[in-house]
């Protein structure tokens, strides 16, 4: 292939800008794909991601009927008039998750009426019938971050009762498209060797058409803040979720174990669901004055939360990659992280690594940080090299680009 600006075609079924990493890694590697010298269009439902300058944004409206703002809203008679739209309305009606196939519907669409703009189209995850359709006429490829398997297995099983357990496997019934979409792309990105090896055996599929590209971190958002003292036993852990798979449960156990014999204050950057399981949980525990929510913030603000932190934990249960813990470490925080998926990929030998779904070791991990501040610091200086050395967006936007330049090479019938 030759060394020209190549035209990316980014589509991302839903980017929210605040939470979740789908939106942070269409942002981050738009950017840096960019600065290296390409053309890239993200081409979005909604949630609608935050773009640098440089990037396109291309919106593909839908009825939005996850909307923070206005869940599960009725449409309008005149809404409903097209197709795609009946259709994603029935799915969330019937207690489905429709919009990965929605989306590439609309893709699709959108992709018929401008393939002459475009050499490469990158998907991210949606893995929609539209796909098919789409890689007829573009060279196409996927990036999977993890197999939503693992997300089905945990939540139908942590879930209480049959009815719900019927609940979640009928809203993750959008695997099914998923597998069989995935096994008919030439290649695939994923971001770690875990989540090649889980997404092979969940979707059944040849490792020799992965690519394993880390995702970076945005050293220009995270970063170590001088003149900001760190509070003596804070400990930060960045999501609020009620969702079994990120295992906060067993650090809010762990929390109150350590508090029957020292101080400890965790601060808990999100904002919980409102009498969801983990404001339960923090009821039954009695743990209520030792637990703060920040709500949303900003990433100046998420950045001064992590200098005040003696110690950042990341008690998920499975991680497809796992930002969280590359965050903290690039603001030169310790690190305490399960060794769930691929987060030992990510923290290596530059954080403490424990078993996931353990409170027990989670809290004596915590009381080897809290009570060895030097012990600490070694930590905070370890992570920080690891992410400066191996974990940036140019890096990662370098090698999508040689397996772009690898499948359109491999492409010819589209020439």
């Amino acid at each position: 292939m030759d060394k020209r600006p190549i035209r990316i075609c980014l589509l991302s079924y839903r980017s929210n800008p605040h939470s979740g990493g789908q939106g942070g890694y269409i942002k981050n590697l738009s950017r840096a794909l960019v600065e290296l010298g390409h053309h890239v269009d993200v081409v979005s439902g909604p949630q609608y991601p935050e773009l640098d300058a440089g990037v396109n944004l291309v919106k593909l409206p839908s009825l939005d009927l996850y909307d923070p703002e206005n869940p599960f809203r009725v449409p309008k008679a005149s809404e409903l008039k097209d197709m795609t739209n009946l259709i994603e309305w029935l799915g969330v009606s019937t207690m489905g998750f429709p919009e990965p196939f929605t989306f590439g519907l609309r893709a699709a669409r959108y992709i018929n009426q401008h393939k002459k703009q475009y050499d490469v189209v990158h998907d991210n995850q949606s893995l929609s019938y539209g796909i098919w359709a789409i890689k007829k006429q573009l060279p196409t490829l996927a990036t999977i971050h993890h197999p939503i398997t693992v997300d089905r297995r945990i939540a139908v099983k942590s879930a209480p009762h049959l009815w719900q357990k019927l609940k979640e496997l009928r809203w993750h019934s959008f695997l099914v498209m998923q597998k069989r979409v995935a096994r008919t792309l030439p290649h695939i990105i994923t971001v770690s060797d875990c989540a090649r090896k889980d997404i092979c055996e969940a979707f059944r599929m040849d490792p020799n058409r992965f690519s394993i590209v880390p995702n970076g971190i945005n050293t220009d958002l995270f970063y170590p803040i001088e003149g900001i003292r760190r509070e003596k036993n804070r400990v930060i852990v960045t999501n609020s979720a009620d969702t079994p798979l990120k295992g906060l449960n067993y650090l809010l156990q762990a929390v109150s174990e350590i508090a029957k014999t020292r101080d400890i204050h965790l601060v808990v950057v999100g904002t919980p669901k409102e009498n969801g399981l983990v404001v339960k949980l923090i009821r039954t525990l009695g743990i209520g004055d030792l637990v703060t929510f920040t709500g949303r913030i900003s990433y100046a603000q998420f950045v001064q939360q992590y200098a005040k932190a003696s110690v950042a934990v990341v008690p998920s249960v499975y991680e497809g990659f796992g930002l969280p813990a590359g965050e903290a470490m690039a603001c030169g925080v310790p690190v305490i992280s399960t060794t769930g998926g691929a987060l030992p990929e990510v923290v290596g030998d530059a954080g403490i690594l424990v078993p996931p779904a353990d409170s027990n070791a989670l809290a004596r991990a915590l009381f080897s940080v809290l009570d060895h501040p030097e012990y600490a610091q070694t930590l905070s200086e370890a992570g920080y090299r690891r992410v400066q050395n191996h974990l940036t967006w140019r890096a990662a936007a370098k090698n999508t680009v040689a397996t772009y330049n690898k499948i359109m090479a491999g492409c010819s019938d589209y020439c």
